[in-house]
């Protein structure tokens, strides 16, 4: 690609007096219009802290004095007039914060960090898509939970308020008992929180009292791929007790994503893709408020035909991911979900959720698939949660919190007896792991305060102003990258969207996978536009080190991960305007090379890459 100063004025990477300019010629405004939400929430929440503290309010006044509606814009300073505004070309107002970095200090910064897009220092950034995976901001309630927490080592309350509220999201529905405000605003008496926090609850995902000491089936653990090495890790133990090496194991999924894929893969287990048959289906930009394929199912037909193929006995697991991250992030339907419960239930295989993201799933369900349009957010995930025998969760996703994630499979079910011996239950096998490597179980390497964010996330996510509001925005970005000509994948997921990278260079015969074109795009966003996206395709999963079958699983996506609560339009509507200009840019694009680490497991965490010379022919 050319030097930065031999760029024009007229150039899409338009710049003046050595500053950056942004699409052309929209230049971005001063830094004190906008903050970011991480510094300006903390500080925010840190001085009506200091104030709660000197005036000894209680907890109840503390909470009510935090409990405002969280605009569109979660900055805490206003931003400019319309007059003021710089506006697109196409009628996009952009309004930004900046980052005060150059492209040839952003392009210093690369070179340095050898264009490993989760090695850039995030200060130097103007708008953050990398991940949506706890860069979220907290609710208001959130730090006032924090604020409780208790730093015990043994069964901390914020202990007993996770547990009850896992057992309100996936096995109550509508008749949530909430307990953990209570304990927020010390209304539970003694009697109360012995009667409800200490049930000897047993047969669901959340055993109780002794019963979560006889047969544990609940793991706290700091993030969802912990719970995910923690279900891999035992079920190889066990598996290789049965068998030894002899027998090679397949997981069919609907998308294993990165580090799902890597925990399946460090414990023998080869990852399967089964996209489903509409994935790469032409949809209408007009339709995405009103009508959705769900092109995150699973392809039904092929698992019945995986099984029979390979044998029951070569199938420990089916994983279905709720939405379906690798999959473009698109939904998965109730109907789905049922089939590939049967299927599941014909050849007695546990089905397991990756549940990361199920309730914006559930909105989905709700908006677009009959009966469930009249069915509250709760009911509709007890609904999908009584066709799985286990799942891992994130919730640095749907638990709205930067820390923690959940292991949890059903008491005495399919689960529980396929992988228990006559000397261990896998529970058993499950928190020793737990303990070893991440703590006690009551806090499963989390601080006491971070699991009372947990708890009280549990419930936030659940609230349909919040999901809506969630699910508009991602779509707005998605409509806006169709409206200017980008190959997105439409209709949009929950949590980010998705540009197409076949068909982003179609007719550029160097962008073959193997070029790594994705990682070329995010290079150039990121050096141009201070834009940070990920890669997830043939760089990302390794599609060089894959065997031909495997390598159909790969796609070949760039995603721009919405985190919450952070994002304002201006921030939109630059992403959408510098995304175009990259597009129009594309032939001065580089192939890319791993010049480091190309063997390495996860390796676009930590691997070194280069852009190469463009080919002449």
């Amino acid at each position: 690609m050319g030097k930065d100063e031999n760029r024009t004025q007229n150039s899409v990477y338009a710049k003046r007096d050595g500053d950056y300019m942004g699409p052309k010629g929209v230049r971005r405004l001063p830094s004190n219009w906008v903050i970011s939400t991480h510094s300006s929430w903390f500080h925010g929440y840190s001085i009506l802290a200091f104030h709660v503290f000197h005036n000894y309010l209680s907890f109840v006044s503390f909470l009510s004095c935090l409990s405002f509606p969280l605009p569109n814009s979660t900055a805490l300073y206003p931003l400019p007039t319309s007059t003021s505004s710089a506006t697109l070309g196409t009628g996009y107002g952009c309004v930004l914060m900046d980052s005060d970095c150059s492209v040839e200090e952003r392009s210093e910064i690369l070179k340095k960090t050898e264009y490993n897009m989760f090695s850039f220092p995030s200060p130097m950034i103007t708008v953050d898509y990398l991940s949506d995976s706890g860069s979220s901001s907290m609710t208001d309630v959130q730090w006032c939970a924090l604020m409780r927490g208790d730093e015990a080592y043994g069964r901390n309350h914020g202990y007993y308020c996770l547990l009850d509220a896992a057992r309100d999201l996936f096995e109550r529905g509508d008749e949530q008992r909430r307990l953990v405000y209570k304990v927020l605003t010390d209304e539970a008496s003694n009697e109360e929180l012995i009667n409800e926090l200490l049930t000897p609850y047993e047969g669901g995902f959340v055993n109780g009292g002794t019963f979560q000491l006889e047969r544990p089936n609940f793991f706290i653990c700091p993030q969802g791929r912990c719970a995910e090495n923690l279900l891999y890790r035992s079920l190889h133990t066990v598996l290789y007790e049965r068998t030894g090496d002899k027998v090679k194991y397949i997981i069919p999924s609907n998308g294993f994503f990165d580090t799902t894929e890597g925990n399946a893969r460090n414990n023998l287990f080869q990852p399967m893709n089964l996209f489903a048959k509409n994935l790469h289906d032409p949809f209408p930009v007009e339709k995405i408020w009103t009508e959705n394929p769900w092109k995150g199912n699973m392809d039904t037909e092929r698992l019945e035909e995986v099984i029979k193929e390979y044998g029951v006995e070569r199938i420990p697991i089916v994983l279905l991911t709720i939405t379906n991250n690798t999959a473009a992030g698109q939904p998965v339907s109730i109907a789905n979900i049922k089939e590939v419960s049967a299927i599941c239930r014909k050849y007695d295989i546990p089905l397991v959720f990756d549940a990361c993201r199920c309730v914006e799933n559930a909105r989905f369900i709700q908006e677009f698939e009959e009966p469930y349009k009249t069915w509250s957010i709760p009911r509709i995930v007890k609904e999908c949660f009584q066709y799985c025998d286990c799942f891992t969760m994130s919730l640095k996703k749907d638990g709205l919190v930067n820390i923690g994630g959940l292991l949890a499979f059903r008491d005495q079910g399919v689960f529980s007896k396929k992988f228990s011996t006559e000397k261990v239950q896998i529970g058993t096998r499950i928190k020793e792991q737990q303990i070893l490597q991440y703590g006690n179980d009551s806090y499963g390497g989390l601080s006491g305060r971070d699991v009372m964010c947990c708890a009280v996330g549990l419930f936030e996510v659940q609230k349909e102003t919040y999901l809506k509001r969630r699910i508009d925005q991602v779509r707005r970005l998605a409509e806006g990258f169709a409206k200017e000509g980008l190959p997105v994948v439409l209709p949009s997921g929950g949590h980010a969207v998705y540009l197409d990278m076949d068909q982003f260079f179609e007719g550029i015969p160097y962008m073959t996978p193997l070029a790594f074109p994705g990682v070329g795009f995010c290079i150039e966003l990121l050096r141009n536009y201070g834009i940070r996206a990920c890669e997830l395709g043939p760089f990302a999963f390794e599609y060089d080190q894959k065997t031909k079958e495997e390598q159909k699983g790969v796609l070949n996506l760039v995603r721009f991960a919405v985190p919450r609560n952070q994002l304002n339009d201006s921030h939109i509507n630059y992403t959408i305007k510098a995304c175009k200009a990259v597009y129009e840019a594309r032939h001065e694009i580089p192939p890319v090379a791993v010049v480091r680490g190309a063997e390495l497991r996860l390796r676009h965490f930590q691997s070194g890459i280069a852009p190469l010379p463009i080919p002449k022919n």
